[in-house]
């Protein structure tokens, strides 16, 4: 088996990855960061949103598993005190395999330009440059609002526990094959008017937002914050690439929302 490892930088996570690195060589395992079958992450959420973007070519062949250096993590299900054990399941364990939802953005630009296609696991913002944003948002290619505010957010199951969450969006189960949108601080009046609640769209559905004022919009796609010119229109739906996570014990989801926002 090849496997590679990607570090947060801190002296506790790349002594970590040195160690596990040693580890697994030993086992005759080999160590490739261009075609890995498993990709240990070591550090927090962003290390893996890290990894994750890193092998989005790879996603059909490359699995991934963390392990938390700091705060307990979504992605992340191990702590350092358990290398060892995890070292002996990824050399002699046969891993299972769970499937999450990604989110699949397209954006097309005025005058024909190139479009750009992005794979996101946890959410995509939108907000204008200067100012309200303003857009058209299209359901299954018919018109349903004339968005005003701050933003919106787009987001997968698994990452509607991150900045969908803060925003008041519903969290959903990462079995779902769904995408969420939620409004930032959208405006309502006597002359405008949104729907005022997150959205929750299937896979067979998509999402286009379509400008009104301007064209230059600062749009994220998971930690990445990228300034897009010229924008005819966005689309969103649930992309038909997976993230594959290893799994090599249960890790209920429900019991790492009860963890990370219900426990003491």
């Amino acid at each position: 088996m090849k496997f590679a490892i990607t570090s947060k930088g801190d002296n506790k996570s790349n002594a970590l990855m040195h160690k596990m690195r040693t580890y697994l060589i030993d086992f005759d395992l080999t160590y490739d960061e261009e075609q890995p079958d498993i990709v240990v992450s070591i550090g927090g959420d962003g290390t893996l949103l890290y990894a994750f973007h890193r092998y989005t070519r790879r996603l059909d062949k490359t699995a991934f598993v963390g392990i938390h250096t700091g705060h307990l993590g979504f992605y992340a299900d191990w702590v350092p005190e358990e290398i060892e054990k995890l070292v002996i399941a990824i050399a002699k364990t046969p891993f299972q395999v769970s499937e999450y939802p990604l989110l699949e953005v397209i954006i097309r630009y005025q005058h024909g330009g190139r479009e750009t296609r992005y794979l996101a696991l946890n959410e995509s913002t939108v907000k204008a440059v200067d100012g309200t944003l303003v857009m058209d948002v299209e359901i299954r290619g018919q018109h349903f609002e004339r968005f005003r505010g701050d933003g919106l957010c787009v987001s997968t199951p698994s990452g509607s526990t991150a900045y969908n969450k803060a925003l008041g969006g519903a969290i959903l189960h990462p079995s779902l094959s769904a995408i969420q949108i939620a409004e930032m601080a959208s405006i309502n009046n006597k002359v405008f008017r949104t729907v005022g609640s997150p959205l929750v769209l299937p896979a067979h559905h998509t999402c286009m937002l379509k400008p009104v004022n301007g064209q230059d919009f600062q749009i994220t796609i998971d930690h990445l914050n990228l300034l897009h010119k010229d924008v005819k229109s966005i689309q969103y739906r649930v992309a038909d690439e997976k993230i594959r996570f290893a799994r090599f014990r249960p890790f209920p989801f429900w019991k790492r929302v009860h963890d990370s926002f219900v426990a003491d």
